[in-house]
């Protein structure tokens, strides 16, 4: 039973950066597609970025790309998402999520592609 664990969540200026990480246990992490979602308040959970195991592949949604990027420590279990340029649009609980043991997937950014969830942070960006 994989257990992954978010931090480095908080409140920011717009304009401002963050960096979240991801710390998994319970599994061997370099097995598992990873990737970070979040869900504002009102709305449904979104895709943000996924990782495959090795980091030879990176997707991100379109009104995150150029100032967020994905990374993982496989030696750390620790997945990474560097927020930068952070609007206040980006305001949500950010979740990281792994899938597998397997590869990433077609369809990273669907959430049903997924069976290991973190508890999220709150990302917070004020205007």
């Amino acid at each position: 039973q994989v257990q992954l664990v978010e931090s480095g969540g908080g409140l920011v200026q717009a304009g401002g950066s963050l960096r979240l990480s991801c710390v998994g246990s319970g599994g061997t992490f370099s097995m598992y597609g990873m990737a970070w979602f979040r869900q504002a308040p009102g709305k449904e959970r979104e895709f943000v970025a996924a990782i495959s195991r090795s980091s030879g592949s990176r997707y991100y949604a379109d009104s995150v790309k150029g100032r967020f990027t994905i990374s993982r420590d496989n030696a750390k279990n620790t997945m990474y998402l560097q927020m930068n340029s952070l609007k206040p649009e980006d305001t949500a609980v950010y979740f990281c999520a792994a899938r597998g043991p397997s590869y990433i997937g077609s369809y990273y950014y669907r959430e049903s592609e997924y069976n290991y969830w973190g508890q999220g942070t709150q990302v917070t960006v004020s205007s």
